[in-house]
């Protein structure tokens, strides 16, 4: 990691005698309790929620220090990588052996998101990060040894309010083995939604075998996807290459045609955050046949009064055929039976059982802007009710990594259950807009 680079702060650290002090009101880590962990953390990691039982990190506010300080993640990536929760060895060492920090980190996601996808998303989610003053009083505790009762830094670092701005969009260098996609730029016109399909050939001579995804869009994208077509698609069904199917013309009605082809789709992979660096686990890759192409699935929402501009490079990272153990396969479970009463908070669930066994390594979510919680649960078995997603985010879901990959036998499933306010005049149905909504888990496994 480069740390001395992550951050730049404005702020001078001021570190103190190592005198014991009233550590519930005067420490450096009850300031980082009370005014960091409790506005931006506590509210999911609290004792009983959802969030907490699938992280296994209660950060209710008197046992948060004992949660954290020299306990074992959850997350059995960063254990076997030999992290803590919080170490409390200090100095440089310390913050590279803790969980938390490559967390909050997000001065240096590319590095989180590119080496250690398997360890989730960034925190706190929706791009609240955190700000440089908070960032650099839990840098400089972690650093001090994580105390519970002494002053290691002065909280007038939390004067320095800044916070991380995104990089830029930049088009991605040319994987080394694989190849690259580029869809756009293409304008979206004023308080518009435009949603489209481009079907493209990829022009292989064999079976392709992709272990790691690469995407890169500007922003204003609500999802980018990527989908094959299934083996019974009628010829006469599958689209010219490299034209601009639209799903909605100009007066938002649906273009029947795209609509019937997505009915051959078979999800491939995508993502609603604008930047992802995805690779699946050794040996397990994801196969697609010899003369296949992808189609490209595009969704920009422009609530201004501006034509914005939008585009997308996806590199497809590929193995040898020799190297793959696994071939994984795709799903995406799917509840279309949505009625949300208006004025109402509704909370649906649908259940899918599995007639065989899957090994299953991913999941994530994809809902529109009235969900407020998507939460999915084991079904059956010895882990009968176990929470393995959850968030309340609906613009950037969490990618949740399995590793080991979970079991789930035959006669056993998934329960999802989603959570919608619904405050308009008007009844809210399934539907591809935004003002609409959706009940979608996708994920991969194999056999």
């Amino acid at each position: 990691m480069k740390l001395s680079s992550i951050l730049s702060f404005s702020a001078l650290l001021l570190i103190s005698c190592q005198d014991p002090v009233d550590k519930k009101t005067d420490s450096s880590w009850s300031v980082i309790n009370k005014k960091i962990l409790e506005p931006n953390c506590s509210n999911c990691h609290m004792n009983g929620s959802a969030i907490q039982k699938q992280s296994g990190l209660d950060l209710s506010f008197d046992v948060a220090y004992s949660s954290l300080v020299g306990v074992q993640p959850s997350n059995e990536a960063a254990k076997q990588d030999g992290l803590l929760r919080v170490s409390g060895e200090g100095g440089m060492k310390g913050l590279t052996q803790s969980y938390l920090w490559e967390k909050i980190n997000v001065y240096d996601q590319d590095h989180f998101l590119s080496d250690h996808p398997e360890y989730g998303q960034l925190m706190p989610p929706g791009g609240n990060f955190l700000s440089d003053g908070e960032l650099q009083l839990i840098r400089s505790w972690i650093e001090a040894g994580a105390p519970e009762d002494q002053i290691v830094v002065d909280e007038k670092v939390l004067l320095n309010t800044n916070r991380y701005t995104p990089e830029p969009f930049k088009k991605l260098d040319l994987p080394s083995k694989g190849l690259q996609l580029h869809l756009g730029p293409f304008e979206v016109q004023p308080n518009f939604e435009r949603e489209f399909f481009q079907f493209t050939a990829l022009d292989q001579n064999n079976d392709m075998y992709v272990n790691r995804i690469e995407i890169e869009m500007r922003r204003g994208s609500h999802h980018f996807l990527l989908y094959t077509f299934n083996e019974n698609t009628p010829q006469q069904v599958l689209p010219s290459f490299d034209q601009p199917r639209e799903l909605r013309n100009e007066n938002s009605v649906i273009n029947l045609p795209t609509l019937y082809q997505m009915q051959f789709h078979k999800f491939f992979g995508g993502t609603q955050w604008s930047r992802l660096d995805y690779r699946l686990p050794e040996g397990v890759a994801l196969k697609i046949p010899q003369g296949s192409g992808l189609d490209q699935n595009s969704h920009y929402v422009n609530r201004t009064d501006s034509i914005m501009i939008g585009e997308i490079y996806t590199n497809l990272h590929t193995i040898k055929k020799d190297d793959v153990e696994h071939v994984a396969e795709l799903f995406d479970f799917n509840n279309t039976d949505i009625y949300l009463p208006p004025k109402k908070i509704t909370t649906l669930t649908k259940t899918f059982i599995l007639d065989e066994k899957y090994y299953m390594g991913q999941v994530f979510s994809h809902a529109h802007e009235k969900m407020q919680e998507f939460v999915v649960e084991i079904v059956g078995g010895k882990r009968n009710g176990e929470v393995i997603y959850w968030t309340n985010d609906w613009e950037h879901p969490p990618i949740i990594n399995f590793n080991p990959p979970i079991e789930i036998n035959a006669g056993e499933g998934l329960m999802l259950k989603a959570t919608y306010d619904n405050p308009t005049s008007l009844p809210v149905t399934f539907g591809y807009r935004s003002i609409d909504e959706m009940m979608i888990l996708f994920g991969w496994y194999y056999k």
